[in-house]
């Protein structure tokens, strides 16, 4: 899984001195404005020398684009999935398709993998992570970098480090000696960045003996001086905690916008003699070269988001989710099933819902989706087996999302550019499923932050 590490693909070349150039032309506050995002999404760029914003989107399971529901993607398989099939190779080509679908949304940054270790069974998000063994989590980790930055996407690997539970995801403290810390929760990070040369990494929510990691000098002195990392440091989505403290330890990159820490208090902490210049310029510079290495210093400006059901997307997720199944025993050859088994019961909610994967940042919206239940009906209802479903319990608390399978037909859905629903609608779309949600102002194009919809 050999590629270009970053510190061979660092300044001294042509997009070093380009960037060199760039920064010779800047202002104290434009250098520190790269350091914080202007969106969820996007950060600010520099228009008067024709450096277009950054953009990530979410993965680690597909690449969402602007909007958290309404348009569809490609779903690829669950991080414990992809290391289940326990092939390195197979794991690339994911992250190379997954790498395509960014470009697809425009996005220059996709926010993964998630490489944290499964420490104990009940964190809430052991599902995005391949294993809780470092060496297969490194395996994994170099190669899906290795994939999605083949087509010149940036991964930001996440989540560093040590970050292992969901309780108290903000504030807690993991309490771990370095000796357990390089052994296992670092691992995965050092294989990224030693043998895959990732151009970017997320830093967690949580503290590390006590400091939080988007201002531990320590751990952040590890990627850099030891595991030669020259990339971008970015925080979580509101992990940033200061701004002396953070921007002297190495944080890059505060997301999402507008800025709390860094960006304009930046350059009032170099101004009131607290930070030095230097420190924003090497920021900037990281930055900077992040849009070199995606493309961003020659391009133009964005087009809209493509969502294309891809052929090609859908054969690599089909053998991602057919390799990571694991059958322990199989008692008297009863699988595969034939057409001589009969009847089939399938027991339990799940085997009639669209649950094909976790939840929050690494929800996509997939193009379609096959039920348990529908594809054993549509495999052995042609041959006269008969299929008796039993739900058991419903686990909703809340009432389900109505979907295509109860619908005729998709939802349509009008957006109105206030809060009465007067005039005519400024956005007119169709969805699968009714279920939308909007973060922070992830609006659909064209409509704004105070709006109205109906279906």
């Amino acid at each position: 899984m050999g590629t270009t590490t970053g510190a061979e693909s660092d300044g001294a070349g042509s997009d070093g001195a380009r960037v060199d150039a760039l920064l010779a032309e800047m202002t104290l506050d434009e250098q520190a404005a790269l350091t914080a995002g202007v969106d969820l999404w996007h950060g600010p760029g520099v228009e008067r020398l024709g450096v277009q914003p950054l953009k990530a989107t979410d993965g680690p399971g597909g690449a969402r684009g602007e909007r958290w529901t309404g348009r569809p993607v490609a779903c690829f398989p669950c991080g414990s999935s992809l290391g289940a099939t326990w092939d390195p190779d197979l794991v690339r080509a994911v992250g190379e398709r997954l790498g395509i679908e960014a470009r697809r949304r425009q996005a220059d940054v996709l926010l993964a993998p998630t490489v944290n270790l499964h420490r104990h069974p009940l964190a809430g998000r052991n599902f995005e992570c391949p294993s809780e063994d470092p060496y297969l989590a490194g395996r994994y980790a170099a190669a899906y970098v290795t994939g999605v930055q083949s087509v010149g996407v940036a991964c930001a690997i996440k989540h560093f480090t040590a970050n292992d539970s969901e309780f108290e995801r903000m504030t807690i403290s993991s309490e771990v000696d370095e000796r357990t810390l390089r052994e296992t929760s670092l691992v995965p990070f050092e294989a990224a960045v030693r043998e895959a040369g990732v151009w970017a990494l997320m830093a967690a929510y949580n503290r590390v003996n006590g400091t939080y990691c988007s201002e531990h000098a320590a751990l952040l002195a590890i990627l850099r001086d030891e595991w030669g990392f020259d990339g971008v440091v970015v925080s979580d989505w509101f992990g940033t905690h200061s701004t002396v403290a953070a921007a002297d330890a190495g944080l890059d990159w505060e997301m999402p916008g507008p800025a709390q820490w860094l960006g304009s208090h930046l350059a009032a902490a170099v101004r009131a003699g607290e930070v030095e210049p230097a420190t924003v310029t090497a920021q900037a510079r990281r930055l900077l070269m992040l849009a070199a290495r995606t493309g961003r210093l020659d391009s133009a400006a964005r087009t809209p988001e493509e969502h294309p059901d891809d052929p090609e997307d859908r054969s690599v997720a089909r053998r991602a989710a057919r390799e990571s199944f694991v059958l322990l025993r199989n008692e008297a050859g009863s699988l595969p099933l034939g057409p001589d088994v009969r009847p089939i019961a399938v027991i339990g909610p799940n085997a009639d819902a669209e649950i094909v994967q976790g939840g929050g940042s690494a929800r996509v919206e997939p193009h379609s989706v096959v039920t348990a239940l529908a594809g054993l009906r549509a495999r052995f209802a042609p041959d006269g087996v008969e299929i008796v479903h039993e739900p058991g319990c419903p686990p909703f608390n809340p009432a389900p999302v109505l979907d295509h399978r109860v619908l005729d037909g998709l939802i349509r859905v009008e957006y109105f550019a206030d809060r009465e629903r007067t005039g005519e609608p400024v956005l007119v779309e169709e969805v699968r499923r009714a279920h939308l949600q909007y973060f922070l102002g992830s609006t659909p194009t064209g409509v704004p932050s105070d709006f109205a919809l109906r279906s």
